[in-house]
C-alpha cells in the first residue's frame, strides 16, 4: 500500500444503472460523479476489473493539495454496490479512509450535505452492502432528499425523479456536493465539514 497522504481516492457515486433510473432520488450519487468527471475532463468508461465504470483524474490546485482520483459509478445496483466498490479499492490500492460513498439520505431535508467518516448505514442499501464488504470507516458525502409526504413508501419515494419544484434548485445542489467532494480530497474532513455541513 502507498503512503497514504499520496494515496488516491476513490470517489463513488451511488444509484442504479439504466436511463428508467437517471432522474431519480436515488441516482443523486450518479448526478454528482457526472459533474466531477466533467470538471476534470472525463469520460466513465467501463472498468476491467469491477462491474463499474470508471473515469482516473487529478482534482486539486496544482502542487501538493493535488490528489490522484478514480471516479467510479457501480454498474451493479444500488443493493450489490459493496462487490465492485471493494473490487476497485483493492485494484488502485486505495486506503479504506479514501473511500468516499456519495449518496442520497432520507433522514436530511432536500439540498442539505453532510460530510462525516464512518458510522452506521441508516438503512440505505448501497452503504449497507460498502460496509459489509469493507467495513464502516469511509467517508460519506450525504445529500438530503428528505422524507416522503404523506404514506407514500421509502422504496417509492426514492425510486421516484425529483419533483419539478425540486429540479428548480438540483443543479445547484449537485455542484455544491461536487465542490465538497472536491474540498474533502484536497483539505481534510473537518475543512470540508465546516465549509459545507450545513
Amino acid at each position: 500500500m502507498t503512503d497514504d497522504a499520496n494515496a488516491p481516492w476513490l470517489i463513488v457515486g451511488l444509484g442504479n444503472p439504466g436511463p428508467e433510473y437517471a432522474g431519480n432520488r436515488h441516482n443523486v450519487g450518479f448526478m454528482v460523479a457526472d459533474l466531477l468527471a466533467d470538471r476534470i475532463g472525463g469520460k466513465f468508461k467501463r472498468a476491467q476489473k469491477a462491474q463499474a465504470q470508471v473515469v482516473e483524474g487529478r482534482i486539486g490546485p496544482p502542487g501538493p493539495a493535488n490528489r490522484r482520483v478514480v471516479l467510479a459509478k457501480p454498474m451493479s445496483y444500488m443493493n450489490l454496490s459493496g462487490g465492485p466498490v471493494t473490487a476497485l479499492r483493492d485494484f488502485y490500492k486505495v486506503p479504506t479512509a479514501h473511500v468516499v460513498a456519495i449518496h442520497d439520505e432520507l433522514d436530511i431535508d432536500y439540498g442539505v450535505l453532510r460530510l462525516k467518516i464512518g458510522g452506521g448505514d441508516n438503512g440505505h442499501n448501497g452503504l449497507k452492502s460498502m460496509t459489509k464488504a469493507m467495513g464502516a470507516e469511509y467517508h460519506r458525502l450525504r445529500f438530503g432528499i428528505g422524507r416522503p409526504p404523506g404514506r407514500m413508501q421509502v422504496a417509492d419515494f426514492v425510486l421516484k425523479d425529483f419533483s419539478s419544484t425540486e429540479r428548480k434548485e438540483l443543479d445547484y445542489f449537485v455542484d455544491r456536493a461536487a465542490d465538497a467532494v472536491e474540498c474533502l480530497v484536497t483539505e481534510g474532513l473537518e475543512r470540508a465539514q465546516s465549509a459545507y455541513n450545513s
